[in-house]
């Protein structure tokens, strides 16, 4: 049984329709708990798996009313975990899984809490702080995606039992809806940037680093895919740097495989990573990467030097236009960092990731 708020867009919720479609094609009979309706998803599930809907999603208005919404939740979930009686139970971020910890107390079957993001760049109201310290040390398991966040979990988690398991690469990409075609380029070349449009992105320096290099290459231009909060901010930053006609906001797209096929140079600009799925994607696409190299994510996939470029200080643009000025200066360097980028293809594969999973469900 999974459990998870909604399969509306996100890294989380990608992963866990993966997931579901590995396990039922493999004969376990898979069970997908949300909060939310198939009204708001995101991601298919496969035909075979099982879908439930607490329908206990939305905001409360007080504190009071907050603990009582969780209680219904834990409750509906708790019904449902004793009807169908799941051997594991898989929460898919912070509070899922902390819900699925207590609904199953008591219950016949394994817990296995995990981490999607790196916790200190949450905003997780102290409440969910607490109860994660509380609920953490008596999941079977509690798995992150990277090496620095299992790390944070060590040490402000005490007792947690840790296990780090990547999202697997899906090779080859998949398109959905909308679908947007990228423009011809006639003979300009195309810097590309995909994520939601949230401060935690790192956008902002991301055009404030184009502004200062895109008088020296006036034959590149900057394309960010995600939709966000920032679109406006963006948008307003752009048109004052007088840069509208070479930095273009797309918005969200289901094609972004013929967009990383089509570009040439991704970026990566975020503050904070949890394992990004995008940078993952792209370099599969055999297109070099250059990120700001946060506390996780990005050193876990790119290999310095050999198959991309990692930045730091983190957040700093003008470290950030110097080297992505010297990777669209040198063609020869970018083709020979994207020809060694294809090697996450295996190293993140599907088969590699589940024979983790695998081992996880049978070993503890």
């Amino acid at each position: 049984m999974i459990v998870i708020h909604s399969l509306a867009g996100g890294g989380a919720e990608r992963v866990a329709a993966d997931l579901g479609a590995f396990w039922v094609v493999r004969g376990y009979r898979v069970t997908v708990v949300t909060q939310e309706g198939a009204d708001t998803d995101a991601y298919p599930l496969h035909e075979s798996v099982t879908r439930h809907v607490l329908g206990t999603a939305g905001a409360s208005a007080s504190r009071v009313g907050g603990a009582l919404a969780n209680l219904r939740r834990v409750w509906r979930l708790r019904k449902l975990i004793r009807r169908e009686r799941p051997s594991i139970v898989l929460g898919m971020m912070t509070t899922s899984s902390i819900l699925a910890i207590i609904a199953a107390r008591g219950q016949p079957c394994k817990v296995i809490a995990t981490e999607h993001t790196h916790p200190p760049s949450q905003s997780l109201p102290d409440i969910w702080q607490r109860l994660r310290r509380w609920a953490y040390p008596q999941a079977a398991t509690v798995v992150a995606l990277t090496s620095g966040t299992a790390k944070w979990l060590e040490d402000n988690v005490p007792g947690s039992r840790l296990a780090v398991i990547p999202n697997a690469v899906r090779w080859p990409l998949q398109r959905a809806e909308p679908v947007v075609e990228p423009p011809p380029r006639r003979g300009r070349f195309r810097l590309l940037a995909v994520g939601r449009l949230h401060p935690h992105k790192g956008f902002g320096v991301l055009i404030r680093a184009f502004e200062m290099i895109a008088p020296y290459f006036p034959n590149w231009d900057l394309v960010i895919l995600g939709e966000g909060p920032l679109r406006d901010a963006l948008q307003a930053q752009i048109d004052d740097a007088e840069l509208s006609e070479r930095i273009t906001l797309v918005g969200r797209i289901g094609n972004v495989s013929d967009w990383y096929m089509q570009s040439d140079l991704y970026v990566l600009s975020s503050q904070f990573e949890g394992l990004s799925n995008t940078l993952i994607e792209a370099m599969a696409s055999g297109l070099a990467p250059v990120a700001f190299d946060c506390d996780t994510g990005p050193r876990e996939i790119i290999r310095n030097g050999i198959d991309g470029v990692l930045v730091r200080p983190v957040q700093d643009h003008e470290a950030l236009a110097a080297h992505l000025s010297d990777m669209m200066a040198h063609p020869e360097r970018r083709e020979g960092y994207a020809r060694r980028a294809v090697d996450v293809r295996d190293r993140f594969s599907m088969a590699r990731v589940m024979a983790l999973w695998e081992q996880l469900f049978v070993g503890r």
